[in-house]
């Protein structure tokens, strides 16, 4: 019994000794500490992507019992949004991905993630598609909670929160489009009005700008290349460039403005997960 009194003691006095520290490092959220580059404003692209079930489950925070939606077919809603940042960056998301305050993503309290939707900021009628991967915000008078840089596009990042109207833009399996309460519409009559094609140019590009570079990765998957330089190029605001040398595909990112750019970029780079990334200058 002594010994067992002895053992609460320690672990009492231990646990008054070290203060939580919490999920996240930062007490309040705030806007970037670091920005590489312009923030980009180009919207997410809408496509069919499958609910996650385990979404799709009653849950409750600070009280409060929240009832997810089976689809987000025909939704359109209007209230305030808010926008959260560095806090959050680099976090997992209640989708289970990592939160990049530069992509074009959002939060909201009962929607099916994934879910896309158009935003309409009815203050001064800027719009902006983005895809909701998370849960929030837990505030009652808003309706969703979006990226920095999606509430930079729709020019409010200064404010704080901008009235708006949510509508669903969703895909059946078949890639039939509904946008919130409007007629179903096929793709091809989708793509004409609301969303241009990219083209197939722009995503096979393997040239290079001369300038200097961050060599992250060379790889000889063209496909996994894309995919890795799309995630830097979001998360550091860099451009990245995937030049075909020798039937491999160079990963690189840049070109970047001046040396000291590319030193603090490639601590970054070293500092999370790319031990093997150098700088290089590339000329023609």
């Amino acid at each position: 019994m002594r010994y067992v009194v002895v053992l609460l003691l320690l672990i009492t006095i231990v646990g008054c000794q070290t203060p939580s520290q919490g999920r996240y490092k930062q007490r309040y959220d705030s806007a970037p500490r670091f920005q590489h580059k312009e923030i980009s404003i180009v919207d997410a692209v809408p496509k069919y992507e499958p609910y996650r079930s385990y979404n799709s489950r009653p849950y409750e925070v600070l009280g409060q019992r929240y009832f997810p939606l089976q689809t987000g077919k025909g939704f359109e809603e209007e209230g305030y949004a808010s926008w959260y940042g560095q806090k959050f960056h680099g976090h997992l998301t209640s989708n289970g991905e990592t939160y990049n305050m530069f992509a074009m993503t959002a939060a909201h309290k009962t929607l099916p993630l994934p879910s896309y939707v158009r935003v309409t900021n009815l203050e001064n009628n800027k719009q902006v598609i983005v895809r909701v991967n998370d849960r929030g915000p837990f505030h009652p008078d808003r309706i969703i909670d979006l990226s920095y840089a999606a509430s930079h596009k729709l020019g409010y990042q200064s404010k704080g929160t901008a009235k708006v109207r949510l509508e669903v833009i969703h895909f059946d399996e078949e890639n039939n489009v509904t946008i919130g309460s409007q007629p179903t519409m096929t793709y091809a009559e989708y793509a004409v009005i609301d969303v241009p094609v990219r083209k197939a140019e722009e995503q096979t590009k393997v040239t290079f700008t001369p300038g200097l570079y961050i060599q992250v990765a060379a790889l000889s998957d063209i496909e996994k290349a894309r995919s890795v330089s799309t995630v830097l190029s979001s998360l550091y605001q860099v451009p990245a460039e995937i030049p075909l040398v020798n039937n491999i595909y160079k990963l690189r990112l840049g070109p970047l403005s001046d040396r000291f750019q590319a030193k603090m970029l490639l601590a970054e780079l070293k500092k999370n997960g790319y031990p093997g990334a150098y700088t290089v200058e590339m000329n023609l």
